[in-house]
C-alpha cells in the first residue's frame, strides 16, 4: 500500500475518458463476503458501461457524467439516491452537484428528500434556472416544476439503512458512541463521476446521502461547488468522497484546480499534496477521482479502499475496491 519513499501509493492512469467513485472507507477485505465484493463490481461496472455509452453515442461529458451516476443513485449498494444514509430523524436529506468544464455553468441541490435522480435535479438547476443552488422544500419544489421524477419518502429508506441507524442510535443510548472510533463507511460515503468528451471538455459531478445518522439540516462538500465537485477545461475535473467537513475547509476539488492553475502542478503532484498530505494533516479522511484535460486519470484516497472504476478510451473497464489493488 505504500511506495518505497513511504508515501501512500495513488493509481495515475492514462488514457480515460471516465471514472466513478463510490465512495471511500474502511473497505477491508475480511469484512466483505465474495458475493458482496462480486455484487458492488457488478454496480460499478454498470455505471460504467452507461456513462461510456453515453459518451460514444455521442452525448457530451455533462452526459456522461450524469448517466454513470443515476444507476448508483438507484442502487442500494451506495450512498446515494436509493441507498442513501439517514439523518437522525430517520430520513433521507439528498445532495448532488455538477459541474461542466467548458463554460464553468455547475447547478446544486442540497437537502432534497423527493428526488429519484439528485444528480438529474442538479442538472437542471444548471440548465433551467439562474441559479446554481436549492435546498430543502425549495429542491424538493423546483423537482415538482421541472416534472423530475419523484419517490415516497418509503422508496428511499432500505432495510440496511434503517439497521445502520438503529445501531448507531443504540450505541449512543449505551454511551459508547465514538463519531471518530467509528468505522469511515458508516459516517460517510458518496458517488461521483469525471468524464473527458470527444470535444475535449470536462465534467464532474456528485451525489450523496451525506453522513449517516447526520444532524437535520447538515450540509457536506458534495452540493457545493469547489469543495466536492470541480470541472474546468483548462485543468482537471473533480468528485470528492470523505468527511465533508475536512474537503469543505480545504475546498479539495478546487484546490486541486488551482494548484495547476496557479502553481504549474502536474495533476498526480496537486492530488497528492491536497487529498495524501494537507486533508490527513487536518484530520480527515477520503479520496476522489480527477480527471485531467489530458486524460490522467488520478485516484488517491487515505482510507482502507474506495470503490472506484474507470473507463479508458478504447472502452476497457477497471473496477477497484481494496487500496491492495493499488498499482
Amino acid at each position: 500500500m505504500h511506495a518505497r519513499d513511504g508515501a501512500v501509493e495513488m493509481e495515475v492512469i492514462p488514457d480515460v475518458v471516465l471514472a466513478i467513485h463510490g465512495g471511500a472507507g474502511t473497505i477491508v477485505r475480511e469484512n466483505m463476503s465474495e458475493e458482496m465484493d462480486a455484487h458492488y463490481r457488478a454496480a460499478l461496472t454498470e455505471a460504467l458501461e452507461a456513462g461510456y455509452s453515453a459518451l460514444m453515442g455521442g452525448g457530451d461529458a455533462l452526459d456522461a457524467v450524469e448517466a454513470a451516476i443515476r444507476p448508483m443513485e438507484d442502487s442500494p449498494l451506495f450512498n446515494s439516491g436509493r441507498g442513501a444514509v439517514l439523518n437522525d430523524e430517520g430520513e433521507v436529506e439528498l445532495d448532488a452537484s455538477i459541474m461542466g468544464g467548458a463554460s464553468g455553468e455547475a447547478g446544486a441541490i442540497a437537502g432534497a428528500r423527493t428526488p429519484r435522480h439528485p444528480i438529474t435535479l442538479a442538472r437542471r438547476v444548471m440548465t433551467q434556472s439562474p441559479h446554481v443552488l436549492f435546498a430543502a422544500e425549495g429542491a424538493d419544489r423546483f423537482a415538482e416544476n421541472q416534472e423530475i421524477e419523484t419517490m415516497e419518502a418509503s422508496w428511499f429508506v432500505t432495510p440496511r439503512r434503517a439497521k445502520q441507524l438503529e445501531r448507531m442510535q443504540a450505541r449512543d443510548r449505551e454511551g459508547t458512541a465514538d463519531l471518530a472510533g467509528q468505522p469511515v463507511d458508516e459516517k460517510f460515503g458518496t458517488v461521483g463521476c469525471v468524464a473527458l468528451d470527444a470535444d475535449g471538455h470536462l465534467a464532474a459531478g456528485t451525489s450523496t446521502g451525506g453522513m449517516a445518522r447526520k444532524a437535520f439540516g447538515r450540509v457536506g462538500d458534495s452540493p457545493l461547488i469547489g469543495a466536492g465537485t470541480w470541472a474546468a477545461d483548462a485543468t482537471c475535473a473533480v468528485s470528492c468522497t470523505g468527511h465533508g467537513e475536512f474537503f469543505i475547509r480545504l475546498a479539495i476539488a478546487h484546490q486541486l484546480h488551482a494548484r495547476m492553475l496557479h502553481g504549474r502542478q502536474p495533476l498526480p503532484l496537486a492530488a497528492r499534496e491536497a487529498v495524501l498530505e494537507d486533508l490527513p494533516a487536518l484530520g480527515g479522511s477520503g479520496g476522489c477521482v480527477a480527471l485531467g484535460a489530458d486524460g490522467v486519470l488520478v485516484a488517491p484516497f487515505t482510507t482502507a479502499g474506495m470503490y472506484r472504476g474507470w473507463v479508458t478510451r478504447d472502452g476497457e473497464i477497471t473496477v477497484r475496491i481494496h487500496g491492495d489493488e493499488r498499482r
